[in-house]
Formats: C-alpha cells, structure tokens, sequence
C-alpha cells in the first residue's frame, strides 16, 4: 500500500461489506506495508465496524473461577505448570462468590459474564457443575454467559448447551506451525476440535490469538482467515503481556502494529465481535482510545491473573470516544454514580517544592 489514496482505503471497506475476501497482498500491506497512513486505515475499519455494530461496545466481564492448578505447559500462561510467576491458586469458587460476581458485573454495565477454568478438561462431572452455576446465573441476571473450560468434546458440549450457555471460548492462540513451539502438551488440533464440538452443538463460539509469540505476518492472516471458515462470533484479540515468571520472551507489539492487526481482523471478519482485549493497556498505550474503532469489544477489570485499568476509566474512556455500551443501565447512570472523573485534585497529588525546582540542588 505504498503511496496510497483515499481510494485505496475505501476499497477495503467495500470489499469487506461486499463479502469479498482481501487478498493475501492486501491483508500483508495492512500489517507490514511503509507506506500505510494509519488514521484512514483505521477511518476504513470503522466504517465496517460501524455498519454491522454501530456506536455500540460490548463490555466483558471475566470472572477467574479456578486459578491455577493446571497440568499444560502453556508457556505464556501463568497459570503453566512450567511458570514460576507466584501467582494465588486455588479450586472452584463457592457459588456464592460466582454469584456475587455475577452481580457485581451486570451493574458494572457487563452484557457478557465470562467464567474461565483452569486445567486441561474437564469431567463429565464437573461439565453439570459448571452447567448448573450457568443456569442459575442466566436464571438471575439478564447477561449473556461464556464458558472456558479447557478441551471439551461433543458429551461436554450437549451438557453446556442444554444448560443454556450461551458461548464457549478457546483460544487458538497462535498458528499451527507456531504452536508447538509454545506449548507440548496438547496441540493446535485440540483446540480446534474443542471449537468444532462446540458448533456441533449450536453453541456460539469465541476463540482468538496472542499477537506476539514470534508468529509471521503470513501466520497472522491465516489465524484471520481461519476465524473466517469457522464463523467465529466474537474474536478476543489480545497482545503479549510480560508476565515475570512465564517462559515466553515478553516483547510485545508496538502501539501501531496492534491496530493494524485489528484493522486486518476486522476487514476480514467482518461480522463478527472483535475484542480489543489483554494488553490493550500496556501495548497500545496513548492509542488505546483509538482501538474502538475497528474493535467492538473489550474487558472490563482486568483479565485472569493481571490487573487492567479501572474499570471506570475504560468506561470514561469509552464515553468520551461517543460510544455508547450494550447494557441494561446507561453508561452516564454507570459515570454519575462515580461523580464522572470530576473529582478535586487530592493534596496528595499536587506538585512538591521538589517537583516545582527539579534542577535546583538537593538540600
């Protein structure tokens, strides 16, 4: 795309509404091509984003139901057998907790409750349990509900359904080729079993990938592409965080290189609920706002074991971008509960003597 028009930008748009997929050209000059301008590219993807979704954001809430204790060897998760993050294990929360969550999420402005297992599979047994905590939640609140519980086959998947679930998530993460490379417990295949038992079933599903596992471009478009065939309903996108103790290298994109991933996801799924999700923070940076654009979705509160922003800020930031979210309170009712930001500044956050004269000697 070097030496782009305008025209050139609009193309991308027309083709994703027309159902046209992008050419492996077109899909690579988004990711690495010099001469790409960011704001029409971004312009582009909104207009996709924007016909399907609208202003709308859908606000995910996760809830991290059993912390650890698990026996894959993911190398980015801390969770991993092989991690030494020290990070708080412990078995399934009481019901009570789920609950309180549940709760605590929907007047949060939460259109998603997201319950998130840690381990490999789980048992038939363990299967009902987790139906039964889902009907009761759907059962209480008005909220969509996603359940990521490992690899699941098609007895997993019929109990979920019947419970009313309403999505399953897991992630492929990385390519095919890459994979082995990041985890030797289980592989690429499983995971992508577990996405087609779910679509047996008629559940929904959600699976996404982390941008920064030392996957190429080519392997970036192909994931998309992949999503693509599959008729992925909600795709998490998120970039790699440097989680002290994980074997991973941690060096993650630049704030730029993740919106043109996003942009790519979006031209080439152009339906589906693309979410701006772990690391959006740290690797976006001052382009954070910018990220709503081609994407629709976000966490709110952080993520399975590292905090995010607070979830007031992202729903200021959110309102200050005119988005508005998927809920049913306003996101100004949310804000006015929290004095909208228009707090006095504190005492403890005024300038000092010693911030006010930084070139003069210490004392």
């Amino acid at each position: 795309m070097k030496d782009t028009r305008d025209a050139d930008y609009s193309r991308l748009a027309a083709k994703s509404l027309d159902d046209e997929q992008l050419s492996y050209k077109e899909s690579s000059a988004i990711l690495t091509g010099d001469g790409v301008e960011l704001l029409p590219l971004l312009q582009s993807a909104y207009q996709v984003r924007k016909f399907y979704w609208g202003r709308e954001v859908r606000v995910h809430v996760l809830n991290n139901v059993q912390n650890g204790l698990c026996s894959e060897d993911c190398s980015y998760c801390a969770q991993s057998r092989s991690s030494k993050t020290p990070i708080a294990g412990y078995p399934m929360k009481s019901e009570a907790e789920i609950m309180a969550e549940a709760d605590r999420a929907h007047r949060s402005g939460a259109f998603r409750y997201c319950m998130v297992f840690s381990g490999k599979s789980p048992d038939l047994a363990r299967t009902r349990e987790i139906a039964r905590l889902v009907r009761k939640v759907k059962g209480t609140y008005p909220l969509e509900v996603c359940v990521s519980a490992g690899l699941m086959d098609d007895a997993h998947m019929a109990v979920l359904k019947g419970s009313g679930c309403d999505r399953i998530n897991h992630n492929l993460n990385t390519s095919e080729r890459n994979y082995p490379l990041i985890c030797t417990t289980h592989t690429w295949r499983d995971r992508l079993n577990t996405l087609q038992a779910a679509k047996k079933a008629g559940l929904e599903v959600c699976s996404g990938l982390i941008v920064g596992l030392g996957e190429t471009s080519a392997e970036l478009i192909d994931l998309a592409l992949t999503f693509r065939r599959l008729e992925v309903k909600s795709i998490p996108v998120n970039f790699l965080l440097p989680i002290s103790g994980n074997e991973v290298p941690a060096s993650g994109p630049d704030p730029q290189y993740c919106l043109r991933v996003l942009c790519l996801f979006r031209f080439l799924n152009p339906r589906a609920e693309i979410r701006v999700a772990a690391g959006r923070e740290l690797n976006l940076r001052s382009l954070e706002v910018m990220s709503l654009y081609p994407a629709n979705s976000l966490f709110l509160d952080g993520y399975l074991n590292v905090k995010g922003s607070p979830g007031i800020r992202t729903l200021r930031m959110i309102r200050d971008a005119g988005f508005t979210i998927a809920s049913d309170f306003k996101l100004e009712d949310i804000l006015d509960g929290e004095g909208k930001g228009t707090r006095a500044i504190e005492e403890g956050s005024l300038k000092t003597s010693r911030d006010l004269h930084p070139c003069l000697p210490l004392p």
